[in-house]
């Protein structure tokens, strides 16, 4: 009864706060059904409503938690939450409600997975949920009604003042409408003779499109086809171009060897010889006469001591 605000844990150390500490201590002692429900249907402790709620939502069946629950949407009453940093804020019940019906994390704790109300009335295990403020809608679809019959009870009394009009207002009235009718008639002729019209100038700026972009698509072809002979001769051009290259290297190469070949041939013919104008013919060495074939015996002996002493031979 002393609770004055709720939260999960706050500051550095993540410090629980006394809501959390009493639903800890409620998963220890685990009360009965009929408790929990005390404690959520009690209306002068706010607090403890939010801690019963909080507690069916953590331990309670899908369909006690919509069936015990969605009653509190209707009780607007102020609350204080303790925020993770230590300071408060200003919260009312149903907020705390909607966020345990909805949401999958409450006060820095993960709650149970729960299925959608509306698999719950497929399932027929819950009736279409009735809001309190259907009172009021029915209240206000029955004025409402009652002005539609209002209405046509006018509009009955008016047709009734009407029929006693005289012959020549209601031939007026019918010569009117005649011509409101013809007007209009007229007014859609003339819109669809427009309408046609304007659906023929869209048909024709169609085609003429269409033909624009089928001439500058031919263009284009054409365009690339030029294009790509023209790289074609070039490359042609080039080809030639190189082989012409080639084959003047070629002949001047080949002019090169006959005049290096002539020049050794005039320089081979050109060059000095003994004697006629055939080949040169190797120099003979000239046998010196160093007297040892003399006749004489004794003077050729006499020459070859000489020769080997150098000195002249003897006749």
């Amino acid at each position: 009864m002393e609770l004055d605000h709720l939260g999960g844990t706050y500051g550095g150390n993540r410090k629980p706060t006394p809501f959390m500490c009493l639903v800890m201590k409620m998963l220890q002692i685990q009360p009965q059904k009929d408790i929990v429900v005390e404690f959520i249907k009690n209306d002068d402790y706010k607090y403890v409503r939010i801690l019963g709620a909080f507690y069916l939502r953590l331990t309670g069946t899908d369909v006690d938690v919509y069936r015990y629950l969605e009653p509190l949407y209707n009780d607007y009453r102020k609350l204080r939450q303790k925020l993770p940093d230590g300071k408060f804020d200003l919260i009312h019940v149903d907020e705390v409600i909607h966020e345990l019906l909805t949401k999958d994390y409450s006060c820095d704790v993960a709650l149970p997975r729960i299925k959608k109300r509306w698999t719950l009335e497929s399932i027929c295990s819950l009736e279409p949920r009735k809001s309190v403020l259907e009172d009021d809608f029915e209240e206000e679809e029955e004025k409402e009604e009652n002005e539609q019959d209002d209405g046509l009870d006018n509009a009955i009394d008016e047709r009734d003042y009407y029929h006693g009009r005289s012959p020549t207002w209601e031939r007026d009235r019918d010569r009117r409408r005649e011509s409101h009718r013809y007007r209009d008639r007229d007014y859609d002729r003339d819109y669809d003779r427009d309408y046609d019209r304007g659906r023929g100038h869209d048909r024709d700026r169609v085609r003429d499109r269409d033909r624009d972009r089928d001439r500058y698509r031919l263009r284009e072809e054409k365009d690339y086809r030029r294009e790509r002979e023209r790289e074609r001769e070039s490359e042609g051009t080039e080809w030639e171009r190189r082989d012409r290259d080639r084959g003047r290297r070629r002949s001047r190469s080949r002019s090169r060897c006959r005049s290096r070949d002539r020049k050794r041939h005039v320089h081979s013919s050109n060059s000095p010889k003994r004697r006629g104008d055939g080949p040169e013919e190797p120099k003979k060495k000239e046998k010196k006469d160093d007297g040892t074939n003399h006749p004489d015996p004794e003077i050729a002996e006499a020459n070859k001591l000489r020769a080997l002493l150098g000195l002249k031979p003897l006749k």
